[in-house]
């Protein structure tokens, strides 16, 4: 029902996922990250709360094996849960609970990982690794085109509905946070968003840190 992506980059700090779904808002339930901390994955038959979770606990000082060995102690329904954690390292942990629903499967690469449910076959998130490991330049395009690869690869074993985008880079707020829902081609229509954004991107970021030269300053209405 749900496959994702997730990664750092060690050059310039970022980090981020992409995930897609049956489901409606699947980004608003499933997708975590906190700015120099990690990303956190949660799916299957979710509890959004683990995200928030792990990332608090990243923050104090856990290791990624740590985090996920005390959401297994705090989370009653462990077995329904799939998760997926990297820290800005790129140490990353996984878990697939028994009842992870359909064909499930994981991979890792260097400073990312990939998981699915439900998926069309088994060999899904490792197009995801493949597709990410041999990409270069900004983060947020690269983990697209990897869920892209998932989808190449057979993606869901239905139809996806919506997609999510979520990267932090130096600032405490997301630089990138799209998602697109009840579509009938929500990687495509993300592409589209992320094309019109990236353009776009370092301007908001100036008027964040620097308003006095940000590009549309004074413009009145503008935001």
């Amino acid at each position: 029902m749900t496959f994702s992506i997730a990664a750092i980059c060690p050059d310039t700090g970022a980090l981020g996922c992409a995930i897609t779904s049956s489901s409606i808002c699947v980004a608003s339930r499933c997708a975590f990250a906190k700015t120099s901390v990690g990303v956190a994955l949660t799916q299957n038959i979710t509890n959004p709360d683990l995200g928030p979770l792990a990332l608090d606990k990243l923050s104090q000082g856990l290791s990624v094996d740590e985090t996920m060995l005390f959401l297994h102690q705090q989370e009653p329904h462990i077995e329904w849960r799939q998760l997926g954690i990297i820290d800005n390292l790129g140490n990353s942990a996984i878990h697939s609970g028994a009842q992870s629903l359909g064909i499930y499967a994981t991979a890792k690469g260097d400073n990312c990982l990939a998981m699915g449910n439900l998926l069309a076959n088994d060999k899904v998130p490792q197009a995801m690794i493949d597709a990410f490991t041999h990409s270069s330049g900004d983060l947020a395009q690269r983990l697209l085109s990897a869920l892209q690869a998932g989808l190449t690869a057979g993606g869901e074993m239905g139809d996806i509905h919506s997609a999510g985008l979520l990267v932090h880079e130096s600032a405490n707020w997301p630089s990138v946070d799209l998602r697109v829902d009840l579509q009938v081609h929500p990687i495509a229509q993300l592409q589209i968003l992320l094309d019109d954004y990236m353009p776009q991107k370092e301007a908001y970021i100036t008027r964040a840190k620097d308003p006095a030269n940000a590009e549309s300053y004074g413009v009145p209405g503008d935001l």
